[in-house]
């Protein structure tokens, strides 16, 4: 389910969904090369998992503020 409101941020929003779906199939793609395997073996879903899990120890940032409109 998109979070936006309005059309030209849903449109941001499914270029990020995009971005980290290509991210997470690149990451994929070099796991199964080191590891000497087919990348269509691995799953979808577990690399999900895998990089929900470990996110919050490579934040390395806050999010800046959002400058106010008006």
């Amino acid at each position: 389910m998109l979070r936006s409101r309005r059309a030209d941020l849903v449109e941001q929003e499914l270029y990020g969904l995009l971005l980290v779906h290509f991210a997470l199939r690149r990451l994929m793609h070099e796991a199964s090369q080191r590891a000497g395997c087919d990348p269509d073996r691995l799953s979808f879903v577990h690399a999900v998992r895998i990089v929900r899990r470990h996110l919050p120890f490579h934040a390395a940032f806050s999010p800046s503020a959002t400058p106010a409109h008006g």
